[in-house]
């Protein structure tokens, strides 16, 4: 029904019957990334209960983690992040950092009475997407991004246009590759959108990645 159409839009599962569709067969090298290089990071704006258990995980295996405050984005937004990324930078050649907003429920409903839902939101997605783009300045080029809404800023802020999509770490989240000329340098990126993955989610994508 499809294949005569210019573009089509639908759910992700439609896509399974289009390679057949059009006369495309599988390849095993098809979702085989370039080696990945670089230091390690995950930036992290969602709030949702599967992505606070995740920096939970991360958090209590002991590794690094820097949590934003939205208020004190409100008051220095550019003096907090260069605040973030003077605390990753010497903690980047050890493994990787964490950069999160995320936060129960009672916690966000506090902050938006405050400043206002769309307003916070806006504001915390422009400070991890200018992190974003000082952690990969300072040599990251494995780059896990959660919440949809984040990973759009910091795609954009990124100047990425086109990915070429990798091995999947959980079902519905695969790895993903930016050309250097999309990026200003190689770049593994792993996009995942708010209730998708495993608790362990943010070790697990660079253990998959390797």
């Amino acid at each position: 029904a499809l294949q005569g159409m210019a573009l089509v839009t639908a759910g992700s599962g439609v896509a399974i019957g289009l390679p057949a569709n059009f006369g495309i067969k599988p390849s095993q090298g098809a979702s085989q990334l370039p080696v990945a290089r670089g230091w390690a990071a995950v930036v992290s704006g969602s709030c949702s209960v599967a992505t606070n258990q995740q920096v939970a995980c991360f958090k209590a295996a002991g590794l690094p983690a820097f949590e934003l405050d939205p208020l004190r984005l409100h008051d220095d937004q550019a003096g907090l992040v260069q605040q973030v990324l003077a605390w990753a930078a010497p903690r980047l050649p050890q493994g990787p950092v964490l950069v999160y907003s995320s936060a129960p429920a009672d916690a966000v409903a506090q902050v938006q009475r405050r400043l206002g839902a769309a307003a916070a939101g806006s504001l915390v997605e422009q400070a991890l997407a200018s992190i974003a783009q000082g952690l990969v300045a300072l040599g990251v080029q494995r780059l896990v991004v959660a919440g949809g809404e984040t990973s759009g800023a910091c795609v954009q802020a990124l100047g990425i246009s086109q990915l070429q999509i990798g091995p999947q770490i959980d079902p519905g989240v695969p790895w993903c590759y930016a050309a250097p000329q999309a990026a200003g340098g190689d770049l593994h990126l792993a996009l995942k959108s708010g209730n998708f993955g495993a608790v362990d989610f943010f070790t697990k994508a660079f253990a998959v990645l390797a």
